[in-house]
């Protein structure tokens, strides 16, 4: 995204909206910081300027990353689907994806306010590597691994983007080894993650996942979401 000096009026308007706080106002006039923003443009989408000084510009690699997390309206050209993240763990109870005896996890990096370096993203997938997991083959962030050991592009790992997520399965044996390194990336990352778990419970057992995640250390948001569409093809 670019603010043309020479046209806007400093109405402060795309300031308000960014949601990264990467526009400022320098001599009366609005300025992008260009490591801060993710690209995402919502200053361009929202901010209604009204003397038409913001512009968008074509990106080069490793730069145009940036633009499918955090843009929602745009689509991943590797997996050929919009967002940060694939609808496999949303809509279980059609595409059973996750079977009794496993479990779905998602680690949602960044959130809007703050983002993330798609760095972050190796200090989980080259641990996940050692104890071995199935990713999302669909998920973008798969498409950024690039061999066995969970390493991503070196090129990109400074690209900041709002959110990026981590989609796998492991069987249920595992989930102990993996809650236990993201306890201990909790003390090295940078920015703010989320945690999803996934699974498959059999009637009137609901508090099986709930005790075994409390028992490792975790708790358990008393919130939901809930998914339109399950009844597609």
């Amino acid at each position: 995204m670019e603010i043309k000096a020479d046209v806007c009026n400093g109405c402060g308007q795309c300031v308000i909206v960014c949601p990264v706080q990467a526009i400022k106002m320098v001599q009366k006039k609005a300025f992008i910081d260009k490591d801060l923003c993710v690209e995402c443009s919502v200053c361009y989408r929202s901010a209604d300027c009204p003397v038409n000084a913001i512009r968008m510009k074509k990106l080069k690699w490793p730069r145009e990353i940036r633009i499918p997390f955090s843009n929602v309206i745009t689509t991943h050209k590797i997996t050929g689907i919009a967002g940060r993240g694939t609808e496999e763990m949303k809509t279980n109870d059609v595409t059973n994806r996750y079977h009794f005896g496993e479990f779905g996890v998602s680690i949602e990096l960044g959130r809007p306010g703050l983002g993330t370096r798609l760095g972050n993203i190796e200090l989980f997938t080259t641990k996940f590597a050692e104890i071995g997991v199935i990713y999302e083959e669909k998920s973008p962030v798969t498409a950024l691994i690039i061999d066995g050991k969970g390493h991503i592009n070196e090129e990109i790992k400074n690209e900041r983007v709002l959110s990026a997520i981590i989609e796998f399965k492991i069987p249920t044996e595992k989930l102990a080894r993996i809650l236990k390194v993201i306890r201990e990336i909790e003390n090295e990352i940078d920015t703010v993650f989320s945690v999803g778990i996934v699974s498959r419970i059999e009637e009137n057992n609901t508090d099986e996942i709930i005790n075994q995640l409390s028992q490792l250390g975790f708790d358990v948001r008393p919130n939901a979401k809930i998914n339109i569409g399950l009844g597609k093809p």
